[in-house]
């Protein structure tokens, strides 16, 4: 992932008004959940804390623990520990799909809000209790169960 040093602001403000009002909201739980100020990540993802990652292959670098990409039709918030761990939260989520480390929804009207915060929040403690005895080094939605 590349951390650019784009303004948040300035990509906030090229949203849609439905859009930006749900990115506001997940803005203010993933700010709370990680107390990290907000940077964009790969042009359009909002993301929030970061941890290093160093792979047996040699590959290494930073990743964001909690982030999100806001488009119009749908917004994709990304669990970097994978969705498989969160199965049975996922299941009381509402209207939603999901890839290996990708929950997607169409909106944040369509969701529990406290369903989505308490993964959340899951997802960032785990990522920052594994990640504080030195770099992770596996991909964890391949791995995390």
């Amino acid at each position: 992932m590349i951390n650019t040093n784009k303004p948040v602001q300035d990509f906030l403000a090229t949203l849609d008004e439905d859009t930006l009002k749900d990115s506001e909201i997940l803005f203010e739980i993933m700010q709370r959940i990680s107390n990290a100020e907000p940077k964009i990540w790969n042009e359009h993802t909002i993301g929030f804390s970061s941890y290093h990652y160093k792979y047996d292959s040699g590959r290494e670098g930073d990743s964001q623990i909690l982030s999100f990409y806001p488009r119009k039709a749908k917004i994709t918030i990304y669990l970097m520990d994978g969705t498989a761990r969160y199965a049975t939260l996922l299941d009381k989520l509402g209207s939603h799909t999901t890839t290996g480390y990708c929950v997607v929804v169409k909106g944040l009207g369509d969701i529990e809000l406290s369903v989505l915060e308490e993964i959340l929040q899951q997802s960032y403690d785990y990522i920052k209790s594994i990640s504080q005895t030195g770099s992770v080094d596996r991909i964890l939605w391949k791995t995390e169960k």
